[in-house]
């Protein structure tokens, strides 16, 4: 038997560490050549670590969170044969990591295996089970005795279905409640939950406790913890909003998605990207990047549209390159092609990198306003927010209107108020007379 072990490679981005985001093997299992070991976060991306031999694992490097340094032991995996990970090098690299060669040779039939969870969650102790009654109500209610056990011999409680069924809902023992005509009605629960709540009655799922759970911040998770508190530690933020009138954009959206053939449907987003990308060359201190460390802002010519996208593992940012250089419907295509990719986990670094200015949209979540967070080091960023008809004056008669609130976060450091309210206000007059957005 030989000891391989597998150290973390240069994964090619430049990166000094990375960090353990899961495992996908414990210690003691058996493993088979090209087999995924971990998946490992870089800066931008995750990437899965694979076996270059078969064999068995005895050690692994530590646990979701830590940090690798490149070049250190990951895993260590026993081979059979001598010529398996040739010996004599290997000697020479246990010789040089510290503890790693001092395994165990004699590993348990049923080692202990480390989680690959990213979330490790506990029952608290001492919280009281479910009560006899709310177990009854499972069972049915006709067959509870008083202390909240099933009585077979327990006459049947006279109630309609109805009445069964929201007692069940609400998890009251029928056999606690008193009938004021013989027969449990409405009236009767209704009473009870007034008057007669006493030992026997438990509210339904809502009233009970649930285990508390305690979260490991790792991976995805953590990369955004740290970027939105660097964001708001070193941007002095500002927040303008302005309200804008979509009516006359959402009629031209329509009767582009009617007419539109074998062209992707359009959202809003393709649209306000055109205006964002007609608005900005008047604008260049808006589409641009400020290294704080060198006191150097750069001011871009090419729009690298930043677009917030919310996945599973977290918010990530896919750009779109060269936004000033599509018209909508291939806007429209690169932005679902994106958000999958993104959603999807198969984004490339390249990809989630080198945004010069972002949009963040809630979609039909988008509320009242935003405050949105830069994504650092750009300084700015646009968050259109939900469309809601309202009533508004057209002269002197009042007409139905689509409305949509605008928010825009900048870096004062960077950005005047003048000037960003100056920009969204050339924004709105593009997007409240849409025929401008395909002026040339």
């Amino acid at each position: 038997m030989t000891r391989f072990i597998f150290r973390l490679p240069d994964i090619g981005e430049g990166i000094s560490e990375a960090e353990i985001v899961g495992w996908h093997v414990a210690v003691g299992d058996r493993i088979e050549e090209d087999q995924e070991l971990a998946d490992m976060m870089t800066d931008k991306a995750t990437v899965a670590m694979e076996s270059p031999v078969a064999g068995t694992v005895i050690e692994l490097a530590g646990e979701p969170g830590d940090m690798v340094p490149i070049g250190s032991a990951l895993v260590v995996i026993e081979v059979e044969g001598e010529d398996a990970a040739e010996p004599a090098a290997q000697e020479q690299i246990e010789a040089e990591t510290p503890g790693v060669g001092e395994v165990d040779e004699t590993v348990p039939e049923e080692a202990s295996a480390r989680t690959s969870d990213s979330v490790h969650s506990e029952p608290v102790k001492g919280l009281p089970s479910s009560s006899a009654n709310v177990r009854g109500a499972e069972q049915g209610f006709d067959k509870l005795s008083p202390n909240g056990g099933v009585d077979h011999a327990a006459p049947s409680i006279l109630a309609s279905p109805a009445v069964r069924a929201r007692a069940k809902e609400l998890g009251i023992d029928l056999a606690q409640v008193k009938a004021a005509q013989g027969r449990i009605r409405h009236a009767d629960l209704d009473a009870f939950l007034l008057y007669g709540a006493g030992e026997g009655y438990r509210p339904a799922v809502s009233g009970r406790a649930r285990p508390d759970e305690t979260v490991k911040v790792i991976g995805m998770r953590r990369r955004i913890a740290e970027n939105m508190s660097a964001s708001k530690r070193h941007i002095p933020h500002f927040t303008y909003v302005e309200e804008i009138d979509v009516t006359a954009l959402e009629a031209m959206r329509a009767d582009l998605n009617a007419h539109r053939g074998d062209k992707p449907r359009l959202t809003l987003l393709p649209l306000l990207i055109v205006g964002l990308c007609k608005a900005l060359p008047e604008f260049s201190m808006m589409n641009a990047r400020y290294d704080d460390e060198a006191g150097v802002v750069t001011r871009y010519g090419a729009v690298h549209l930043g677009m917030a996208t919310q996945t599973d593992a977290g918010l990530m940012v896919p750009v779109i390159r060269d936004a000033q250089a599509r018209n909508i419907w291939q806007l429209a295509a690169e932005i679902t092609r994106l958000a999958d990719a993104a959603r999807s986990g198969e984004a490339t670094s390249e990809e989630l990198s080198g945004s010069t200015i972002t949009v963040t949209s809630l979609g039909p979540l988008g509320g009242i306003m935003t405050t949105p967070v830069i994504n650092r080091p750009e300084v700015a960023i646009i968050g259109p927010n939900r469309i809601v008809e309202r009533p508004v004056f057209r002269g002197k008669e009042v007409v139905a209107a689509k409305l949509m609130n605008l928010s825009i976060s900048c870096d004062h450091r960077v950005v005047d108020g003048w000037d960003a309210a100056r920009f969204v206000q050339a924004l709105k007059l593009l997007l409240e007379t849409p025929v401008l957005l395909f002026a040339d």
